[in-house]
C-alpha cells in the first residue's frame, strides 16, 4: 500500500468533502439544497456527517431560487450540483443572486483530475476535451472561484473562498473533483473559525469623511433617510435604526429596501420609489435639501422607470465600499465604521416632520359586498392589517412586487423580492428556502408567498420539495390570467401573455400532500377573502395552506402601471 508522506504528517486528518461541510455548518448552513449527479454522490455522503441535511430539489434552478431565499434569511446559504449539466441549470439563479448581493456557496462535483488533464471524452461535457469552460461562465457571476484540484492547498482555498461569500454578500463557486472528496486535509485547521469580520476603514480617512457627513448634515434644515437593499445585504441594519431612532429623521425605503426598517417606528414614512411613490412620500422626499441614502441600488424597477427626482448635490451615499459625500466620492470607506461615528457625534439635527404609512384602506375601496372582485388597492392594505411581527413575505416580480409598496409591515418582518434580476418564478423557490430557515430557527414565523400565476407556472413544482420538508407556508396565487407586467409593458391583449390556466390549488393534492397536513382554497370575492383573512386557524398557519385569489386580468397595483410606462418609453426610445 502506497502512504501519502505528507497526509501521514497530518495531525488531525480529514477528508476534504468533511472538511468543506463542517466550515459551511460553522457560518449557519444547516440544509443543503441541490441535485444529485454521478460526480458529486460521493461528497453528498459527507452532508449528515457533518450535521447537515440534504434538501433535494426537482431541479437545479428551483434550488438556486431555494439557496437565495435561505440566504435572505439565515445569512448564507449552500448549494451542490453536478459538473456541466447541472451547473448550467443554475446559472440563472446564481446571477441573480450575484446580481441582488446574496451570498450563496455553489459546490460543484467535477470529474477527476486525472479525466481532466488527459481530456478525457466525457458525458457532460461539450465533447472537446475543455473541463474549464462551465467554470469560466460562473466566473462573471461569482466574487471568488476555488478549484480543489491539490489536496495540500484545499483547505485554505475553502476557508478564503467562504470568507468572500460572506465579506462581499456575493455568490461564489467551488469545484470539488470527484478524486479529490477523500484526499486528506489538516482538521486542526477547523479548531480555529473562519475570521467573517469586515476589514476596518483607516481611522484618518474615516474620521475625517465623518466630519464632512456631519457638516452637511447639521447645515441640512429637512434632513430625511432612505434605505435600501444594500444595508440588508452588508448588515448594517443596527447601525441604520440607531440612526433613525436616534435622529428621529423621517426615514423611507426603496422597493428593494423593504422590510430593513422598523415600519411601526413614529418617523417611517413608507416606500420612496420616484413617481411610484404616493403623493405625501414623493413630496417629502423629493423637497428634502439633504437625503441620507444607504445601501442604494438605483435600478430601473428599483426606482419606478429611473423617476427618481433627488439631486446628487443633495445626497450623502453609504455603501460597502466608498461613502460618497454630494460629487465627492471616499473610495475604501465602509459605511459601518462612518455610521457608528456619525450617530455617536450628531447631537441635535433639524427635523421635519414627514408622512406616516399607514395600511388604511381608501374610502372608495372600502366597500365589501358579496359579490365584489378582489382588487390591488383594497388587497395590498389588507394584507397589512392580517400580517403578524417576525412574518416572512416573499414576493414575485409581478403585481406582488409592486403591491407590497403598499403595506405598511409589523415589526420584524422579513421582505423577501427579486426586484433587480428579476426572474419569474423566483418567489416559489425562494419560498421553500425561507420556509425551511425558518423551521430551522424555531419560533413560529409565518412564511406568506403571494405569486402570480404566469410565476408559478415557471417553478410550481417547488412546492413538491415544500411536502416533502414538511414546511408550512401560506400560498397566495393570484389569478389573473397571464404575465401582467409583460401586458402593460405591450400586447394588453396579445396571446404571448396569455397562459394555460391551470386548477392551481389541485396541485397540492398530485405533489402527494397528506390530506390532513395541508389545505387549499379559493377566493374570488372581497368579502370570501375577508372571512379567510379572519380564519384564526388559517391564520395560524398549522401545515401547508394554499390559496388561489383571483382577480381582475387588467387590475394593477398603481405603483405598477406608473412604473411599465416608464419602462415602456425606455426600451421604445432610439
Amino acid at each position: 500500500m502506497v502512504t501519502d508522506i505528507r497526509a501521514a504528517e497530518l495531525k488531525n486528518p480529514v477528508d476534504v468533502a468533511e472538511y468543506l461541510f463542517r466550515r459551511l455548518h460553522e457560518v449557519g448552513v444547516r440544509g443543503v439544497h441541490g441535485v444529485p449527479g454521478d460526480y458529486n454522490l460521493i461528497a453528498l455522503d459527507y452532508i449528515p456527517k457533518a450535521g447537515l441535511n440534504w434538501i433535494g430539489n426537482v431541479n437545479e434552478l428551483n434550488a438556486g431560487y431555494a439557496a437565495d431565499g435561505y440566504a435572505r434569511v439565515k445569512g448564507i446559504s449552500a448549494v451542490v450540483t453536478t459538473f456541466g449539466v447541472g451547473e448550467l441549470s443554475l446559472v440563472n439563479a446564481i446571477a441573480g443572486a450575484y446580481s441582488e448581493f446574496v451570498p450563496i456557496v455553489h459546490v460543484v462535483g467535477t470529474p477527476s483530475t486525472i479525466s481532466q488533464r488527459d481530456e478525457m471524452l466525457l458525458h457532460h461535457t461539450l465533447g472537446n476535451g475543455n473541463f474549464q469552460v462551465f467554470a469560466d461562465m460562473s466566473r462573471e457571476i461569482t466574487c471568488a472561484m476555488a478549484k480543489l484540484n491539490d489536496p495540500h492547498e484545499a483547505a485554505a482555498l475553502i476557508d478564503h473562498t467562504i470568507r468572500e461569500c460572506w465579506v462581499k454578500s456575493r455568490p461564489v463557486y467551488i469545484a470539488l473533483p470527484t478524486d479529490i472528496v477523500q484526499k486528506k486535509v489538516e482538521g486542526q485547521r477547523l479548531e480555529t473559525p473562519i475570521d467573517l469580520s469586515y476589514p476596518e476603514n483607516e481611522p484618518e480617512k474615516e474620521d475625517y469623511v465623518v466630519d464632512v457627513v456631519l457638516k452637511y448634515l447639521h447645515a441640512a434644515k429637512n434632513p430625511i433617510i432612505l434605505v435600501d437593499a444594500c444595508a440588508i445585504r452588508h448588515r448594517v441594519l443596527d447601525e441604520v435604526h440607531e440612526l433613525i431612532e436616534k435622529s428621529g429623521l423621517p426615514t423611507f425605503v426603496a422597493p428593494m429596501g423593504k422590510g430593513a426598517v422598523d415600519e411601526t417606528l413614529s418617523n417611517y414614512g413608507g416606500v420612496y420609489a420616484g413617481n411610484g411613490s404616493n403623493h405625501g412620500v414623493r413630496e417629502r422626499v423629493e423637497s428634502s435639501d439633504l437625503v441620507l441614502s444607504i445601501g442604494a441600488i438605483k435600478s430601473d424597477f428599483n426606482t419606478a422607470g429611473f423617476t427618481y427626482r433627488i439631486s446628487q448635490l443633495s445626497t450623502i451615499d453609504f455603501h460597502s465600499e466608498y461613502v460618497r459625500v454630494r460629487y465627492s466620492e471616499y473610495p475604501g470607506v465602509r459605511m459601518q465604521g462612518v455610521l457608528k461615528k456619525v450617530i455617536a457625534k450628531m447631537g441635535k439635527l433639524n427635523v421635519q416632520p414627514g408622512p406616516k404609512a399607514s395600511n388604511e384602506i381608501a374610502e372608495e375601496d372600502q366597500e365589501i359586498s358579496k359579490n365584489q372582485v378582489i382588487t390591488h388597492a383594497w388587497l395590498w392594505p389588507r394584507v397589512g392589517q392580517w400580517l403578524v411581527p417576525n412574518d416572512i413575505v416573499i414576493t414575485e416580480t409581478g403585481t406582488a412586487n409592486f403591491g407590497i409598496w403598499e403595506t405598511r409591515f409589523p415589526k420584524g418582518v422579513t421582505a423577501l423580492s427579486q426586484v433587480l434580476w428579476g426572474s419569474i418564478g423566483y418567489a416559489v423557490g425562494a419560498c421553500q428556502g425561507a420556509a425551511l430557515a425558518a423551521k430551522e430557527t424555531g419560533g413560529d414565523r409565518r412564511t406568506i408567498l403571494f405569486v402570480g400565476d404566469g410565476s408559478f407556472e415557471l417553478t410550481a413544482q417547488e412546492v413538491s420539495t415544500m411536502i416533502r420538508q414538511d414546511l408550512n407556508p401560506i400560498i397566495f396565487v393570484i389569478c389573473n390570467e397571464g404575465y401582467t407586467i409583460e401586458r402593460l409593458i405591450h400586447g394588453m391583449d396579445a396571446s404571448y401573455n396569455d397562459i394555460q390556466q391551470w386548477k392551481y390549488k389541485d396541485l397540492v393534492t398530485v405533489f402527494g400532500a397528506d390530506p390532513k397536513k395541508s389545505k387549499t382554497f379559493q377566493v374570488k370575492t372581497k368579502q370570501e377573502a375577508e372571512d379567510l383573512f379572519n380564519d384564526k386557524k388559517f391564520s395560524s398557519a398549522p401545515f401547508l395552506q394554499f390559496v388561489e385569489i383571483c382577480m381582475p386580468k387588467e387590475d394593477t397595483p398603481k405603483a405598477l402601471k406608473l412604473t411599465t410606462q416608464a419602462t415602456a418609453a425606455l426600451n421604445a426610445k432610439e
